[in-house]
């Protein structure tokens, strides 16, 4: 029997770089939002425009985030790329939580009401992240909204550049962290169908984040 050849793409890496760090990422960042108010202030307002439906936390990691959208009203749901990631959060929350890869989510068309993705474009090239937004629009129903937040830049890194990570906490992985630009990102996700409501630039947090500078969109599917 031939054995088959490993997946040597760059989501396979990503995948098998999460896995290896997911006890020890969910115990680092899993708490992270009690320290960020004005993270917690944009979930809050998400829900309040989507707790009319199901919303889909995309790129969930440990689950950290879908909890706090569950807590403030919504009937959540994570999916990430990560099957290690979502054993952790589905540990840690009792929420559903589904393995897959957000350039073909599991979920039918115009099914829920609303989409976050926290952080997680900045693992996908441009082809990629066009991809993951036409199934955001896909699988969104008309006059739903998503909210996706990704890191611009930092002290030695400019929009459109990346850094590449070989060893994270003592585990050897290959993981692409990208620095997006919001406005090329917006006109991306509007070619997919998603118009922009209102953005949010700001500052890291000293002491409480990685030091790099960060961007929120709020986008709406239009009926």
């Amino acid at each position: 029997m031939t054995t088959p050849p490993p997946d040597l793409t760059e989501s396979a890496a990503t995948r098998r770089s999460y896995d290896a760090v997911a006890e020890r990422y969910a115990a680092e960042i899993g708490d992270e939002l009690d320290g960020k108010p004005l993270d917690r202030a944009l979930l809050d307002a998400f829900v309040e425009l989507a707790c009319d439906g199901p919303v889909v936390d995309v790129g969930c990691g440990p689950g950290h985030a879908t909890a706090h959208l569950t807590r403030s009203g919504a009937q959540a749901l994570g999916v990430d790329l990560s099957p290690g990631m979502c054993a952790i959060a589905r540990r840690s929350t009792a929420l559903p939580y589904a393995a897959a890869d957000m350039t073909a989510l599991p979920i039918r068309s115009r099914a829920v009401n609303g989409i976050l993705c926290w952080y997680a474009l900045i693992h996908l090239a441009e082809a990629e992240r066009a991809a993951a937004y036409a199934e955001f629009a896909r699988v969104l129903r008309p006059g739903g909204h998503a909210l996706v937040a990704f890191h611009t830049s930092n002290a030695g890194t400019r929009p459109g550049r990346a850094t590449h990570l070989t060893e994270w906490w003592d585990h050897p992985v290959d993981l692409t962290f990208r620095f997006l630009d919001p406005a090329a990102e917006t006109a991306a996700l509007a070619r997919a169908g998603l118009t922009l409501t209102a953005r949010l630039d700001r500052a890291p947090l000293p002491g409480t984040e990685h030091a790099s500078q960060r961007s929120y969109l709020l986008l709406r599917r239009l009926p």
